[in-house]
């Protein structure tokens, strides 16, 4: 929103909760309360809006069901509100090129089409990679593995992972939305559109908690039992992070990114991964989450 709000729109936004605590730097937000299932919230959300940006989604769920219930039916229920608005733009992901590795990517992938049959050129697609930053719970084991082992394992040798730092992520969708060409699907990444392999990301998660831990190649077969393990606390009601299908997200050889998907005139990130990286676990240490 700041992002957005830099370039001189005026935001409106859907909450479920009262997000008093996340617009301290944006008390003019205009706060529309609701959820996707909430038609009446959808049209006021999307009353004479020239951009409509869905950002909302399920990177977890207990159940299948709960994907597409969010993902899939959630994308139809925005595109029907949206229907009037010049231009929206779907935040998805770049696991949607990868449907068939998760019941995730593959949710993303339906929305994509969803979207897409309502709105037509009307709408443009964009595919972040991994997205990392303050707040971010999902990488947030690595870091706090990186503050205390001696140890960090690494997963597939050659494997390319992408990331960006999620204000670079903010600024690139605003320059999207400012003006980039509309009904293409474009990629978000930061500098290394080429990736980075499990070794980087493990050396300079460490480098940012001010640690030198060694780093051991752990087999898939350890890697997917630990992911059963986790599952099994879906019988408690949880929605784990780690599961077998993450884990075939997570060893996927390439999620480089093509330089010719990026959007023209990207703006240059503010963060390199060291030091997004070092930002992030600042901020962590700051808030309370990493303890050492």
């Amino acid at each position: 929103m700041l992002s957005l709000m830099a370039q001189g729109w005026r935001v409106r936004a859907l909450c479920r909760r009262d997000p008093k605590d996340l617009l301290q730097d944006a008390p003019t937000v205009e706060i529309v309360a609701g959820d996707l299932a909430d038609g009446g919230a959808l049209e006021e959300l999307c009353e004479a809006a020239d951009v409509v940006v869905h950002a909302a989604g399920l990177v977890k769920a207990r159940r299948v069901a709960d994907f597409t219930l969010v993902n899939v039916e959630g994308a139809r229920q925005l595109a029907q509100a949206a229907a009037d608005a010049p231009h929206t733009i779907l935040i998805s992901s770049l696991s949607a090129r990868e449907p068939r590795l998760s019941p995730y990517a593959e949710s993303k992938h339906a929305a994509e089409a969803v979207m897409a049959g309502t709105l037509a050129s009307r709408l443009t697609i964009v595919r972040p990679c991994a997205i990392y930053g303050p707040r971010d719970r999902e990488l947030l084991p690595i870091f706090q593995a990186a503050d205390v082992s001696p140890i960090l394992p690494l997963f597939g040798a050659d494997a390319r992972i992408t990331m960006v730092h999620v204000e670079d992520a903010a600024d690139q969708v605003a320059m999207i939305a400012a003006g980039a060409p509309k009904g293409a699907r474009y990629s978000i990444c930061d500098d290394r559109p080429q990736g980075y392999s499990w070794r980087e990301l493990m050396t300079s998660a460490a480098a940012a908690c001010n640690r030198r831990p060694g780093l051991i190649p752990v087999p898939e077969l350890v890697i997917q039992s630990l992911a059963f393990i986790s599952e099994i606390s879906r019988l408690t009601g949880a929605s784990p992070m780690l599961t077998r299908a993450k884990v075939r997200e997570l060893l996927h050889r390439d999620w480089s990114v093509a330089p010719d998907t990026l959007a023209p005139t990207v703006p240059p990130v503010r963060h390199t991964l060291a030091t997004g990286f070092k930002h992030t676990v600042d901020w962590c240490r700051q808030a309370g989450w990493l303890k050492h």
